[in-house]
């Protein structure tokens, strides 16, 4: 028989199916409940695509599609694993882990943020991470303080 008619892996479909591991960031994994339950909810979302490419008969076909879901169970198991739950603040008086706080910047503009996880962090969404540069010029100041130097001068305006 003809090699033309067998289903052996060709080198480009290996290379389709080895991803890389995503990146883990070196700073501790904290995380604010509602963090930690996309973490979970995004694991079971890995595990459930794993399933299902493994019902797939082809085995090219199915070593494509797993690389991604498995790529992913490895990420998110790690992050489930090293997760650390983090409170919400029980005060309000200084910015901290878990903090909305509202902030102005020398230009007039007016921006409301959430410290999060790095993980859970969505800047559109209204939500950053506690490693940003910005969360961490922030961190332990109060209503009134000016945070940053310069241009990038942040002065807080409300903290919930």
């Amino acid at each position: 028989m003809s090699v033309a008619f067998t289903k052996e892996e060709s080198a480009e479909t290996a290379s389709e199916t080895l991803l890389p591991d995503r990146p883990i960031s070196d700073h501790p994994n904290l995380v604010t409940e509602t963090g930690l339950k996309a973490l979970k909810r995004q694991l079971d979302e890995a595990r459930q695509a794993c399933e299902a490419a493994q019902r797939i008969e082809d085995v090219n076909e199915r070593r494509r599609e797993a690389a991604i879901p498995l790529r992913d169970l490895r990420y998110f198991s790690e992050r489930v694993r090293t997760a650390q739950l983090v409170p919400d603040p029980a005060s309000s008086d200084v910015v901290a882990f878990g903090s909305t706080v509202t902030f102005s910047r020398h230009d007039g503009r007016v921006q409301k943020y959430r410290i999060v996880g790095e993980d859970e962090a969505d800047p559109k969404a209204g939500s950053i991470s506690f490693a940003s540069p910005v969360a961490k010029s922030l961190m332990g100041k109060g209503v009134g303080d000016v945070a940053g130097s310069g241009n990038q001068e942040l002065e807080i305006v409300a903290i919930s």
